[in-house]
């Protein structure tokens, strides 16, 4: 297995069933780092003298930002995966090539998420903020709280209800492919090889100063910023091959609940165990229709197989999601101190804290255990059951919408409370 990973995928039809698009990521982690689910609402920003503090660095504001719900490490501005109020999708890989990785601070990948959530209404329009934000302050900085070494390069599937993009990245040089139909996913490789619908204007050029294209042969993407043999891609060992072979596998009839299936499978190493662990999970549902509203679905958890799938739907008035909200402190911040990584304070938020006790039930009792995991896929099928019926009728309770996701949350710690009391 990769020592770090995660694994996004995107299905649209006629992959899928009922004319959805249906994307997916897990996001592994170090086995200890706790990711919140938070919500952002819409927001005017008046004031376009000041600046954004994102994880590292300040950036320019913009006048308008929309309602975003993030997946993120708890100690990041940015995040590692999330919706924005018009059904746009964002997740991050991290990536490695020849273009050597920059020590100095600038944009996370998860930043970029985060931005490209914030400011666009259309995949293709999230495509352009991110590159646009990666040409102007860069990429780099540690993405461990650790204070370990972490630094990398990223790539992005971004997915909206008409599209879908895939993004990736070398240093401030990037290629982009239009995905239509069918299915992708990324994993932590470069994966665009000559299918190449947008480009940094300089990409190619660069690559034949560097020497590693002669400017003769199809320019391959993959293969010139990094040593993959794109040809192999699909078939050699490796999570981007199981995640290729199992969206295949189910090609034609996938639904939100096969994806989940996918993110919860741990022989292909996709659902993963260990110093790198699955630490959070999310899957959404994106209606071609615009008259359905898109549903996303989080854990906020480590392992989507010991975690219970929870609905997100935009509506106004959203209520604050404090069950898988981290604290904050009075004072500063320490990763907002230099030097960063001094001290690393407790993060976990009440969902969190709940699910790692039950944890301990489901490793040592038996019977508690199958108790407890059966109860939880019961919540889930109520939930799925609830959401299909919300996707078949157009009718959305709008006073119980606004509380899903936070009460949904609340019935998961009521069942772990249940089994972990006596």
């Amino acid at each position: 297995m990769e020592p770090c990973s995660c694994d996004t995928f995107v299905a649209l039809p006629p992959a899928t069933v009922q004319n959805r698009i249906i994307f997916g990521k897990n996001s592994d982690r170090l086995c200890d780092e706790v990711q919140e689910v938070v919500y952002f609402p819409a927001a005017v920003h008046d004031n376009l003298r000041g600046h954004l503090k994102c994880t590292y660095i300040e950036i320019d504001q913009v006048p308008e930002t929309y309602a975003v719900v993030l997946s993120r490490p708890a100690w990041l501005w940015g995040a590692e995966m999330g919706a924005n109020e018009h059904g746009v999708c964002i997740g991050n890989e991290a990536v490695w090539g020849r273009e050597e990785v920059c020590d100095e601070e600038a944009l996370l990948g998860m930043d970029l998420v985060r931005l490209g959530l914030e400011r666009a209404d259309t995949a293709e329009k999230a495509l352009d903020v991110i590159v646009d934000l990666l040409e102007k302050y860069g990429q780099g900085g540690n993405c461990s709280e650790d204070g370990m070494a972490f630094s990398y390069h990223n790539s992005f599937l971004i997915a909206d209800r008409n599209e879908a993009w895939i993004l990736e990245t070398a240093g401030k040089y990037w290629a982009a492919e239009k995905v239509q139909e069918g299915v992708r996913n990324i994993s932590n490789q470069l994966s665009i090889t000559t299918k190449i619908d947008r480009e940094h204007p300089d990409m190619r050029n660069y690559a034949k100063r560097k020497g590693w294209w002669d400017g003769k042969k199809e320019f391959d993407f993959a293969a010139t910023y990094s040593y993959i043999d794109t040809t192999k891609m699909t078939i050699s060992p490796g999570r981007y091959c199981e995640g290729y072979k199992l969206l295949n596998k189910h090609k034609g009839n996938i639904t939100f609940e096969t994806m989940m299936e996918i993110l919860r499978d741990k022989p292909s190493g996709i659902n993963m165990e260990g110093e790198f662990l699955t630490t959070a999970s999310m899957v959404s549902i994106l209606p071609q229709d615009s008259n359905f509203p898109c549903i996303h679905f989080f854990t906020g958890t480590p392992d989507p197989e010991r975690s219970v799938f929870k609905p997100f739907i935009f509506v106004p008035n959203i209520s604050q999601l404090l069950d898988t909200s981290s604290p904050t402190f009075e004072f500063e911040d320490p990763v907002k101190k230099k030097p960063h990584f001094k001290t690393k304070p407790d993060r976990r938020h009440p969902l969190y804290q709940e699910h790692q006790q039950a944890l301990k039930v489901i490793d040592n009792k038996e019977e508690k255990a199958k108790t407890m995991l059966e109860n939880m896929r019961k919540l889930e099928k109520e939930l799925f059951k609830e959401m299909e019926s919300i996707l078949q009728n157009k009718h959305l309770d709008v006073d119980k919408i606004v509380n899903l996701f936070s009460q949904c949350t609340k019935d998961e710690i009521r069942i772990y409370k249940l089994n972990t009391s006596s």
